[in-house]
């Protein structure tokens, strides 16, 4: 006879990978019901995205079945709460649980086509995103989402006016190139840069979200230092080409995040533009900018690499189209990009387990014996 004692036993020998204990200790089964041979449960993953559900799915059936009856249907539901370390839960974005900067240490690397569509492939995999476009003076995301030319509304939130961001594929979305006239160059001195940023932060209303993608301005100046001040971001993805230009580059961004003063937990390299395959030749790959070169400064620098990303044409027409290569079915651009999603979700969920809780940073320069705060 199948009880709910049995089913518990069984999924003691099914642990959560990333956390390394057993899915009952956790507290991550839920809702058994059980109707002679058909047994259903939910099973509370630690985020909507959880790389592994595929993998769980099948061991929780297989423990169902070999460990109390191999007559048993078994039907395995997925709900998700989203991990988080914060501790300002009652300051600037209270609602966020995750907020991810992408930042390349040079332009031209496709850090913004990386950014959009990693937070698209986080969205498809369950969780609620929302993408900053911080890039102030080179903002993609109108046109990579197809949003040229429409205006955010405000709304009034207990006497303040807000700003509500658009939503297209599921994502929200903010951009300075909703606020300006596209024809117009924003040519602003780093304080008035670094306070639109802040207002993203602060006088938007993003409302609850897993995940908060920043696209982060290339290099590394005030508005960076700003964003650390502000918020607590939980982790920081740079995005590099293989070749010895854009490395070199990337290293100065591993560098400042990894700086005792900020300290802000690398989360990964995503290697971009890593290799070119023809349409003809199916089975050729070229490596134009140079091989694995991303791959070999994350191995020297002990940081994750999240993975590698060809060079298609497709990407290209799809940001121009205003429909991100993420959306794609099943082509093996969108597959890169949710692959590399899965790996960024257990950096996610690794760093929240093992590291200190998140928060803002107190920016000093230490001049002689004189510690000098940025307020920025």
């Amino acid at each position: 006879m199948i009880t709910t004692e049995k089913i518990l036993a069984a999924l003691r020998n099914v642990q959560e990978p990333d956390l390394g204990k057993d899915l009952v200790t956790l507290n991550m089964i839920q809702d058994i019901e059980i109707k002679g041979n058909e047994v259903s449960f939910t099973v509370v993953l630690t985020t909507p995205a959880c790389p592994m559900k595929d993998m769980m799915r099948t061991a929780c059936e297989n423990a169902v079945r070999l460990l109390v009856s191999k007559e048993a249907v078994v039907k395995v539901n997925f709900t998700a709460q989203t991990t988080s370390k914060r501790v300002d839960a009652g300051a600037i974005l209270p609602q966020v649980k995750n907020i991810i900067a992408v930042f390349s240490g040079k332009g031209g690397v496709g850090k913004s086509t990386v950014a959009a569509n990693l937070a698209l492939a986080l969205s498809q995999g369950g969780a609620s995103v929302g993408l900053m476009d911080a890039d102030i003076y080179g903002p993609s995301v109108p046109i990579m989402f197809g949003v040229r030319g429409e205006r955010p509304l405000m709304e009034d939130v207990n006497g303040k006016g807000m700003i509500l961001p658009l939503e297209r594929f599921g994502i929200k979305l903010m951009s300075i190139g909703l606020l300006v006239d596209e024809k117009n160059a924003v040519v602003w001195r780093g304080p008035m840069a670094s306070s639109a940023v802040k207002q993203f932060v602060s006088d938007v209303k993003w409302g609850s979200l897993d995940y908060l993608i920043i696209d982060m301005p290339p290099g590394t100046g005030d508005i960076h230092l700003t964003l650390l001040q502000t918020v607590p971001v939980t982790g920081s993805v740079i995005v590099t080409t293989p070749q010895d230009v854009a490395l070199a580059d990337a290293k100065k961004g591993i560098a400042m995040f990894g700086q005792a003063q900020l300290n802000v937990p690398l989360i990964g390299l995503v290697e971009n533009m890593s290799y070119f395959t023809p349409p003809e030749l199916p089975d050729n790959k070229y490596y134009i900018f140079g091989k694995k070169g991303a791959e070999y400064l994350a191995k020297d620098k002990e940081v994750p690499f999240l993975g590698a990303l060809p060079i298609e044409q497709s990407v290209r027409e799809a940001a121009d189209a205003g429909r991100p290569a993420a959306l794609q079915v099943q082509t093996p651009i969108a597959i890169a990009f949710q692959e590399i999603s899965k790996k960024l979700v257990s950096q996610v969920l690794f760093r929240n387990k093992n590291l200190p809780p998140t928060k803002a940073v107190e920016i000093t320069n230490l001049v002689g014996c004189e510690a000098i705060k940025y307020n920025i």
